[in-house]
This record gives structure tokens, C-alpha cells and sequence, in this order.
């Protein structure tokens, strides 16, 4: 067994601490190690993932998930999360968006 965080890059420890600036107008987001990466929660509840590589990931519901593929988005290999795009990740206002609707997904 390794130790623990071992895993953890300087891409994924990046792209959440971008990720967090981008939705810090959305209260109760943290953020927790695992996976290599990051899970992302909204008041407890995880809705996005930072993997070790730095890309993000947000849940989506099976109609949401549609959405996300029409905007390019690359289901995650076992669960139902989608990568978030890069224009989606440079404009504010669609990355907020983006987390409203993975929030209420993962509720």
C-alpha cells in the first residue's frame, strides 16, 4: 500500500485549485483528495472530480449527459461523470452554469 496522496500531481493539485476559483460564487463547494485527484462537493455531496492527470469531471444525469456530449464532453469510464470542455472551463459564467447543473445531478 502506498502513501497516502502519493499519487497526486501537480496537474490535478492545478486544476482544482482553478476549479474552486472559478465557482467560488457557488457556497459550500470543497474539495477532498482521492483517486489520485480531487472529488469536488457541493455541501457534502460529490458532483465533479479532478483526476491525476488535471481533468475535470462533472455528474450528469442521463439527460444532462446528452448536453455534455453535444458539447464535446467524454464520459468518464465507469461513472457517470463527463469531462468539462475548455471553452466551457474559460468562460465563468458556463463553468457556473455547468456546476449548477452537476450539482443538482448529484442530488
Amino acid at each position: 500500500m502506498g502513501i497516502k496522496g502519493d499519487k497526486h500531481t501537480s496537474d490535478s493539485e492545478n486544476a482544482q485549485i482553478f476549479l474552486l476559483e472559478q465557482l467560488d460564487l457557488i457556497e459550500g463547494i470543497t474539495a477532498k483528495k482521492m483517486f489520485g485527484g480531487y472529488g469536488i462537493f457541493h455541501e457534502g455531496k460529490m458532483f465533479g472530480i479532478v483526476n491525476a492527470i488535471g481533468e475535470i469531471f462533472f455528474k450528469a444525469t442521463p439527460e444532462l449527459s446528452q448536453k455534455y456530449i453535444r458539447k464535446g464532453s467524454i464520459k468518464h469510464s465507469r461513472m457517470p461523470y463527463y469531462t468539462v470542455p475548455e471553452e466551457i472551463l474559460e468562460e465563468d459564467s458556463h463553468i457556473v452554469t455547468w456546476a449548477n447543473e452537476s450539482i443538482q445531478a448529484s442530488k
